[in-house]
């Protein structure tokens, strides 16, 4: 299904555009942020975005359907901190149909603007049938050990089919260990929607939702992280009125543990997210 849906086509080209929404508010100054990160970016002439030579963009917002913007979030467990995502899209691009680029994350202090921590993610940006929908910060207490904290982000895909709907959010982790920030789990699915239907009401869907918690025990030095998974299902069918019916199945509950193997967690291979 993954496969085939990444046949068909959505989205923009990745351009320099100013979209129509505004930036995450803790962004504040979002273009001073930038131009503090980037010292030789250029801004464009109507303040919407910065150009790095020879052709990345970074849009100071986010809208659906154009290239993602900036992200930005106060660190509750280190509140001096803001935590920045800046995606960093190539805008040579030819295509009409997919945006493609980079994520790069800041730890930024909040006072100063100075950047801390910074941690390049290549290719993450990448999107084509299935289209980026949002990025957004989670700062859930990760606390993997005394003095480590992570955080996560979380990137929600899907594609534009009312028959064939498909949507998965992906979570990666990233500690702050000493003087370096590392990605600690690569692409867990956390939200997940999709199946077949008439796009009028009968079909078969499913949905999941995944919950993380810290476990007492460790490995190598860090817990362990408990993750369950809630499965729902539903065959909708019109009724003798010929208004539609939901029928859901039964929920079912999977229960698994991620152990830290020196390096990094590894996620289930059923809960795998989608490589952009």
């Amino acid at each position: 299904m993954r496969m085939l849906l990444r046949t068909l086509f959505l989205g923009l080209a990745a351009v320099c555009l100013s979209p129509a929404w505004a930036a995450a508010d803790d962004c504040g100054d979002a273009a001073a942020l930038v131009q503090q990160a980037y010292p030789n970016a250029l801004k464009s002439a109507d303040g919407g975005s910065f150009t790095l030579e020879p052709h990345t963009c970074i849009a100071l917002r986010f809208a659906y359907g154009d290239p993602p913007g900036l992200v930005c979030k106060i660190w509750p467990a280190h509140d001096d901190l803001l935590l920045v995502a800046v995606p960093l899209m190539d805008s040579s691009q030819p295509s009409d149909y997919a945006h493609a680029g980079d994520i790069e994350l800041l730890v930024v202090d909040r006072k100063s603007l100075q950047v801390r921590q910074r941690l390049l993610q290549p290719g993450l940006m990448n999107d084509d049938a299935i289209a980026i929908r949002k990025v957004e910060f989670d700062t859930g207490r990760y606390r993997l050990a005394p003095n480590v904290t992570a955080f996560g982000l979380r990137i929600e895909m899907a594609n534009h089919s009312q028959a064939n709907p498909f949507s998965e959010t992906g979570l990666r982790l990233y500690a702050f260990d000493g003087n370096a920030l590392r990605m600690v789990l690569d692409g867990l699915v956390v939200a997940d929607n999709g199946g077949e239907g008439d796009a009028s009401c009968a079909g078969s869907f499913h949905s999941s939702q995944v919950s993380l918690a810290m476990n007492p025990a460790k490995h190598h030095g860090y817990h362990d992280i408990t993750v369950v998974e809630r499965m729902d299902t539903d065959n909708p069918l019109p009724d003798n009125s010929g208004e539609c019916q939901s029928h859901p199945g039964k929920s079912v509950s999977q229960t698994y543990r991620l152990r830290y193997d020196g390096s990094r967690y590894t996620a289930p291979a059923g809960l795998k997210a989608l490589e952009p």
